[in-house]
């Protein structure tokens, strides 16, 4: 698998992504910054770090299961390796700007 095909399907997994909203805060995960890293490999496996808002988050294995669902769902994607991390901590500083617009923080 070249380059431009892995960018492909990382393009496709943000888009899927972005259809995952945090059930507390109406913000898609992505924009909220709470994935750290996307890569895929040659045998299509989606590695995927990503955080929560809380490490006590009482939504965190729905959360993470539904990234592993649609991100395995994704075209292109065989497998999926996601890593959860509280390092670094996520802060409102990690929000992208359509985020910080949403939530009216600009």
């Amino acid at each position: 698998m070249d380059a431009a095909e892995k960018l492909e399907i990382e393009t496709r997994i943000v888009g899927v992504l972005k259809s995952i909203f945090d059930p507390e805060i109406p913000v898609n995960i992505y924009d909220l910054g709470l994935i750290y890293s996307i890569s895929v490999d040659d045998d299509s496996i989606a590695h995927i770090i990503m955080t929560l808002t809380a490490p006590n988050c009482p939504m965190a294995e729905e959360l993470i299961e539904e990234v592993k669902y649609k991100a395995g769902g994704t075209r292109g994607v065989k497998d999926i390796d996601l890593k959860l991390t509280f390092n670094p901590p996520w802060d409102k500083s990690m929000l992208s700007e359509e985020a910080k617009l949403e939530l009216g923080f600009l």
